[in-house]
């Protein structure tokens, strides 16, 4: 089972899309969404629409990465066609996954997505549906009050 709410979020070194090390420390609102493969229909889904709502998750404050167990080729291949402007974390040892306590399942993750704020998981997604769910995490988040917009 996934980390849940309130379990502490573990610091995670990855290469990001331009094998980049990317240290986080999710001392400040991230989402870190899991997904089981670059260019597949549904994870496009889910990559577009964070890209469609990341200027207002930025508004907000909140970074985006989304996480695989694809390489840093594919993720620069996915992020080019895809017009990508966030990060994808290369997993290909499954070592995030690990950390998060998320499934892998054929050498994939399944679609699990984190909200993380000082350093510890605010609210977990387990098998979501990726049509919608960018627009839900955020939804969530300000009704929370875990995040405000500007005014």
């Amino acid at each position: 089972m996934a980390l849940t709410a309130g379990d502490d979020a573990p610091t995670v070194t990855a290469r990001n899309q331009d094998g980049e090390e990317i240290v986080l420390e999710f001392d400040h609102p991230t989402v870190l969404y899991f997904y089981p493969r670059d260019e597949t229909p549904g994870c496009t889904t889910e990559a577009t629409q964070f890209q469609r709502e990341l200027e207002t998750y930025h508004e907000a404050g909140v970074d985006v990465y989304g996480v695989s167990t694809d390489d840093v080729d594919s993720h620069q291949s996915f992020c080019e066609s895809e017009g990508l402007e966030f990060d994808l974390l290369a997993d290909p040892d499954a070592e995030l996954a690990e950390a998060f306590d998320v499934e892998v399942r054929n050498g994939a993750t399944a679609r699990t997505t984190f909200f993380i704020g000082d350093s510890e998981v605010k609210a977990a997604y387990e098998d979501v549906d990726p049509d919608g769910h960018a627009r839900q995490v955020l939804l969530d988040a300000l009704e929370d009050g875990r995040v405000s917009l500007p005014e």
